[in-house]
């Protein structure tokens, strides 16, 4: 590296330009053309009347700072799962809590481990804390304890698991997770990244609040971007320790919500009615998707998200690369998913029943 004297102008630290910037999906079609955006996970329901009337009314005071603890919406979510509000953390989006973490217990010669196919927001994280991210193989596209529990080292310092994980749609049973939490030395945090939790329906899952009330060293992770439709607004907490909240409180802007953001989520969270009808149009939809894709001939992963991956062959012409031009040409904006290690699948948004049948038919027309 160029000595200081040497520098024409300032330099960020080292690695730094070596981090790849995240891609969001997708979000326009060709000018005409109707656009569905499949591409984001979103809610196909909107959000909540609740939530939108909150907002709303927020307006009517924007002059103001917002409640830096943002009390309001911790206290809405404790009420919501029975938990100790001051254990619990809020943020702009988990992706901001996500990096909280990272900054908080990882720095230089430390390692984070995630798996295969996790969300790319750790890797990144890692690298942004100077830390060497790790990653364990996965069998059938889903989580293999075994195989991270093979990579904790001296230096491991975080292990993040995305359950259910996002582009697969896999989750693991709360038995593996505790097995996974079991074999971890008692200073490596465990991170439970449960952005979708809401939406599993799985006698044999649990998104992890027993765990971190029963453990010093796990952090449970949730957003209001899927299921409760704020994305726009960037909300999301996490429940954890107290003395890990302690840390994340020290570092984190005094600021990092804006009150209508807090006022939609505590709204949000109390509207069990929409979060019902949001479930119930999922569990329909994905289910239908998933058969009628594979009756096409593709295969899809099985997923308890509100999504799915579909995988595509490597013949010409039936590529994902070239499903992915097609659909886009008509408006259905799908996820590539090669920065993930899947070049040959796309990940699917559950939309609207519209824009569900004509996924359908365009894939069936592309296939012909």
């Amino acid at each position: 590296m160029d000595s200081v004297k040497d520098l024409t102008r300032p330099a960020p630290r080292a690695g730094v330009l070596a981090i790849e910037a995240y891609v969001p999906g997708k979000s326009a079609a060709p000018a005409g053309v109707k656009l569905h955006k499949l591409s984001s996970n979103e809610t196909p329901l909107g959000a909540s009347p609740r939530a939108i009337a909150a907002f709303q009314a927020a307006a009517n005071s924007l002059e103001f700072y917002p409640d830096g603890t943002a009390s309001a919406l911790r206290e809405a979510i404790a009420r919501r799962y029975g938990l100790d509000a001051a254990r619990i953390v809020c943020g702009a989006g988990s992706d901001e809590l996500l990096n909280l973490i990272t900054h908080a217990y990882l720095g230089p010669s430390d390692e984070g481990l995630y798996s295969e196919h996790g969300f790319l927001v750790y890797k990144i994280a890692i690298l942004a804390a100077g830390g060497t991210p790790v990653v364990a193989k996965e069998k059938n596209y889903t989580t293999d304890v075994d195989a991270l529990l093979a990579k904790v080292s001296a230096r491991t310092k975080l292990v993040f698991l995305a359950n259910p994980n996002n582009p697969t749609g896999t989750y693991i049973p709360f038995e593996e997770v505790k097995r996974l939490h079991a074999g971890l030395p008692p200073h490596v945090l465990l991170v439970l990244d449960a952005a979708y939790a809401e939406y599993v329906r799985r006698n044999d899952y649990s998104a992890g609040i027993e765990l971190v009330a029963t453990s010093d060293n796990v952090v449970m992770t949730r957003t209001f971007s899927k299921i409760h439709g704020l994305a726009n607004l960037r909300v999301g907490w996490a429940y954890m320790p107290a003395n890990v909240a302690d840390a994340l409180n020290r570092i984190r802007g005094p600021f990092n919500m804006n009150g209508p953001a807090i006022a939609a989520g505590a709204a949000a969270i109390a509207d069990q009615a929409h979060m019902d009808a949001a479930v119930a149009h999922n569990e329909h939809w994905r289910d239908w998707l998933s058969a009628e894709i594979g009756k096409l001939g593709l295969s899809v992963t099985p997923s308890v998200g509100n999504f799915i991956l579909i995988h595509f062959p490597k013949e010409a012409g039936r590529t994902a690369r070239e499903a992915d031009a097609f659909l886009s040409a008509r408006g259905l904006i799908l996820r590539a998913v090669a920065g993930y290690g899947l070049p040959d699948a796309l990940r699917m948004t559950v939309g609207s029943e519209e824009a569900n049948r004509l996924v359908v038919q365009a894939l069936r027309d592309f296939l012909k």
